[in-house]
């Protein structure tokens, strides 16, 4: 391809063409990763909900396929204090829905996990030297981001607003993601948990380009080459792309959310702590609009997911997380190499 007017996150990460295909937990598959990297662009393999063992085979299935870079992704929380009794408030909110759909509300309730980036996830990146390594909610303590680095790994993380932009650079960061409110999945906040402190993406953007100095990645709402086109426009380096890639058939989905992108309209997305604890976008789907996308009974991250799985089983529309973000009505029926292919050559050629 010719030259992009910004080549620092190319020259940065090794990579052909301004795109991160974005590590979503739900959705990512090796298959996507594989053909994101080779398409040019960063393929991104989440961890967050895999174990230790899971991580190394899916690693080791991308090592065979690709010879560019990768990237792997981890979770940087803090696990929360167990509060059984918010547990137990939580589920008893839920009771109704168990009654109306016949699910067991006696049984014990499932334990959902989402294991914060340890000693033992460090030693699969020691092991297999991805090439990038990002964080979500912030960055892990200064001994294991040392220990990342070691590997000789480039840092990214997410950055919601441009105060935790410029504490990612302080703390090591390579390059920043500036998150705009527009993307889906979970918010990236960690300086503060206030969602009123949450910006559109082309006002976060140029701020946060204006106060730093590593390159910045735009995500949020980006589904085409014209958005692709605006970041740049706005002081990006790259864009970091999610919600169209769970369009193609390498992504895994069920069939509810499969369902709900191609029917739910921009304006049916909302952000939500209901399914995790933690706030996240997503198409809005009945325990959403009955209990109110933003409830304060949900217990903290992870712990809220629990007691919603035997809904989950009996009512995979109404109960579950069909993370989106608000740009899919741009997807497309394609694969995630013709994707990518397509949305950098259009992209490029709208720039020069």
């Amino acid at each position: 391809m010719s030259t992009w007017p910004d080549t620092r996150i190319l020259d940065l990460l090794g990579i052909e063409v301004p795109i991160i295909q974005a590590p979503m937990a739900v959705g990512t598959t090796t298959a996507m990763v594989i053909a994101a990297s080779q398409a040019g662009a960063l393929g991104s393999m989440p961890a967050a909900a895999l174990s230790t063992e899971q991580l190394r085979e899916a690693l080791a299935t991308i090592h065979q396929a690709c010879t560019g870079p990768i990237n792997v992704n981890f979770f940087c929380h803090q696990p929360p204090q167990v509060d059984e009794a918010r547990d137990q408030r939580w589920k008893a909110l839920l009771e109704p829905y168990y009654q109306q759909l016949g699910a067991d509300f006696t049984a014990p309730t499932p334990v959902t996990d989402r294991a914060p980036f340890n000693d033992a996830a460090c030693q699969v990146v020691e092991a297999f030297r991805p090439e990038v390594v990002s964080f979500h909610f912030g960055l892990p303590e200064q001994s294991l981001l040392d220990r990342v680095k070691a590997t000789g790994a480039k840092v990214l993380s997410s950055a919601t607003t441009v105060e935790e932009a410029i504490w990612l650079e302080q703390h090591g960061c390579d390059a920043i993601i500036a998150m705009g409110s527009e993307a889906g999945g979970h918010r990236g906040l960690f300086l503060s948990d206030d969602l009123n402190t949450q910006i559109g993406l082309f006002a976060l953007l140029p701020q946060v380009v204006d106060a730093v100095k590593v390159p910045v990645i735009a995500a949020g709402g980006i589904g085409d080459a014209r958005g692709i086109v605006a970041a740049f426009a706005l002081g990006a380096s790259a864009v970091q792309i999610g919600t169209a890639y769970l369009f193609t058939p390498e992504a895994n989905v069920t069939a509810a959310h499969h369902y709900a992108l191609r029917h739910a309209q921009a304006s049916e997305t909302a952000l939500t702590n209901l399914f995790t604890g933690r706030p996240a976008r997503g198409i809005v789907n009945r325990v959403m609009r009955e209990l109110g996308p933003i409830n304060p009974a949900a217990p903290a991250f992870p712990r809220a997911g629990g007691a919603l799985v035997p809904l989950k089983a009996k009512d995979e529309a109404g109960f579950s997380n069909l993370w989106s973000g608000q740009a899919l009505r741009l997807g497309k029926d394609i694969t995630a190499y013709d994707l990518t292919r397509e949305l950098a050559e259009q992209a490029l050629a709208r720039l020069t």
